[in-house]
């Protein structure tokens, strides 16, 4: 078991919450690793997000827009490339705590945002209304007219 996992079991642990690792890249084998955290090799981020009282993960563009749609609570522990603007962005909405930089990881600092992303009311009540908007939202008609604005304004 890799040493991220350790940190994540272990603050899943300190925080009195249950959890569900996506081992994905990681290895993890397809087991429960205590009574309160359970891997799983992949699960449709749309299906489980919504289901979740917050979600932990890297930054990734697509995986915060899975989540910020969920309305959930989003704590970003960012690697490299654009994830650490995803964590600043996230914490600017005010839809999770601060991003913890990989090489600052702690169980301590994990346990501490995910029990913020857990019981702040504020947090909790903005990333449902960010993502009932995002959910109301047609991406692909707002793409078009904004092509359509671009390319008018070019041709004429």
């Amino acid at each position: 078991m890799g040493n991220i996992a350790e940190i994540c079991i272990q603050a899943l642990i300190r925080a009195k919450q249950r959890g569900i690792i996506l081992s994905g890249w990681g290895g993890l084998h397809k087991r429960r690793l205590s009574e309160c955290v359970l891997t799983v090799e992949s699960v449709p981020h749309e299906w489980l997000f919504p289901r979740t009282s917050a979600v932990v993960h890297h930054g990734g563009a697509g995986t915060t827009a899975a989540g910020l749609r969920a309305g959930v609570p989003t704590v970003i522990v960012p690697f490299l490339l654009d994830q650490p603007f995803w964590g600043k962005r996230v914490y600017d909405l005010g839809v999770g705590p601060k991003p913890i930089p990989r090489r600052k990881l702690t169980i301590e600092r994990l346990a501490d945002a995910m029990t913020e992303a857990v019981t702040s009311p504020g947090i909790r009540q903005r990333a449902t209304e960010l993502g009932r908007k995002i959910r109301a939202e047609d991406g692909i008609v707002n793409a078009i007219e904004v092509i359509h604005q671009v390319m008018n304004h070019r041709c004429a």
